[in-house]
């Protein structure tokens, strides 16, 4: 339901006290993560404020954005929230290019594997991706938020105002 890239962390229910998530995590692109030790964050919790502070902050925008996903699968028709889905994605990818499968696409969004078919045939039709065998290519970025819905920009608003 949720997206992490540079910007975020998993594990954020430690700052609750949390030790463990109900929460699967699956790693869909290639990059580099680094990794500290609960006990290692807790102390550092502990020792810095301004770190508690800042990890506050990402947890209200990670509790942010599940409850936009949330409200998003409800209200929303599959295209634009498969435009919202790969400008999320686009934003964490550092590229124009990524891999995402119409499984993973479906799960992601709640939807039928053929539900995703129509939806990236649609937004390729309107050249704003290339989509051939789960390899996804930008090319329209400007018409791509126009067609995502506003979650999109509730999330991105957000993430300004509380991190940025």
């Amino acid at each position: 339901m949720g997206l992490i890239g540079s910007e975020g962390m998993l594990g954020v229910t430690l700052i609750l006290g949390v030790r463990k998530a109900p929460i699967r995590a699956v790693v869909q692109g290639a990059g580099n993560a680094l990794r500290i030790s609960s006990a290692h964050l807790l102390h550092e919790l502990h020792e810095c404020p301004d770190l508690q502070r800042s990890l506050n902050r990402y947890l209200y925008i990670s509790m942010t954005q599940l409850s936009q996903s949330a409200a998003c699968i409800h209200f929303h028709e599959i295209q634009p929230r498969l435009a919202r889905w790969l400008l999320m994605t686009h934003d964490r990818a550092q590229g124009d290019h990524f891999h995402l499968t119409h499984e993973f696409l479906a799960d992601m969004l709640g939807v039928r594997r053929s539900g995703i078919t129509v939806a990236a045939g649609a937004l390729q039709e309107q050249h704003l991706i290339r989509y051939t065998r789960g390899e996804i290519t930008i090319l329209d970025r400007a018409g791509l938020e126009a067609a995502a819905c506003e979650c999109y920009c509730a999330t991105t608003d957000s993430y300004s105002k509380l991190l940025g």
